[in-house]
């Protein structure tokens, strides 16, 4: 069944989450959303910006929120027809139409990526998911400008989780070196938050840096003891085949 079923909302299912989740308010749910985003949960985030919606269906921060939620998931055709039905109640919100910008260049509809991120950045948008969505189109277009948006949207918020996000755009896109740097970026900025060591040691096992993946991995272990995640990631530098760590000495070379 198609997770978009599942996020549909209406009047029946309002009053039986009302009744069943007693003082728990829009204001939690929102909040359980973005701490599941946080923790790269993005299913738990899905299902929490969901139950925001079920207080309020004019939240446009949920709204957005699971279409982002579903595009970590890569669930892009998904995030389309959500961004789709997002805007047909808010169709000038500049972050819906810069997420709707990543889910079609995602799609591989390049022309109509670029046309949402520039209508996202005319209705006056200056947040630093903007920046970052554009910096996902024009990387899907093979655009080197996409530089430029990623330091954009650090300079309008020079945090974590902007730096995370971006890290993860970067690697999407195979460029592991450039995700690398962003994942130390955010771990300067809050080292004590697993998902970035997590996140960097990734970077650095696809860039053949099998030495200080493991020490990312164990950091991460001992901020969160028996991470599934994490237990997983470790195993798998065991099984990193001497034509994979050349590959990753290639990307270093190449700035891949």
């Amino acid at each position: 069944m198609s997770r978009f079923a599942n996020l549909e909302f209406n009047s029946e299912s309002e009053g039986q989450s009302r009744s069943q989740a007693g003082a728990k308010n829009e204001r939690f749910y929102l909040a359980e959303a973005q701490a599941a985003f946080e923790q790269a949960n993005f299913e738990q985030a899905l299902r929490s910006f969901s139950k925001t919606l079920e207080y309020d269906p004019n939240n446009t921060t949920a709204w957005t929120g699971q279409v982002r939620a579903l595009i970590e998931l890569e669930e892009f055709q998904e995030a389309k027809l959500w961004a789709d039905k997002a805007l047909e109640r808010f169709p000038n919100e500049p972050e819906l139409l810069a997420a709707k910008a990543v889910a079609l260049g995602r799609c591989g509809d390049l022309d109509g990526a670029i046309s949402f991120s520039d209508a996202s950045i005319a209705e006056r948008g200056d947040t630093p998911y903007l920046w970052l969505a554009r910096g996902d189109v024009l990387l899907a277009r093979g655009e080197k400008r996409a530089d430029y948006c990623f330091d954009k949207a650090l300079a309008l918020a020079a945090d974590w989780f902007i730096a995370w996000l971006g890290a993860r755009i970067r690697a999407f896109y195979k460029q592991f070196t450039l995700a690398l740097k962003l994942a130390q970026q955010a771990l300067e900025l809050k080292p004590d938050h697993a998902i970035l060591w997590l996140c960097a040691g990734a970077c650095q096992k696809e860039l053949g840096l099998i030495g200080p993946a493991r020490r990312s991995f164990q950091q991460a272990l001992q901020l969160h003891p028996h991470w599934r995640e994490a237990e997983r990631a470790m195993s798998s530098l065991a099984e990193t085949t001497v034509v994979q760590r050349l590959g990753g000495w290639w990307r270093r070379r190449t700035g891949g």
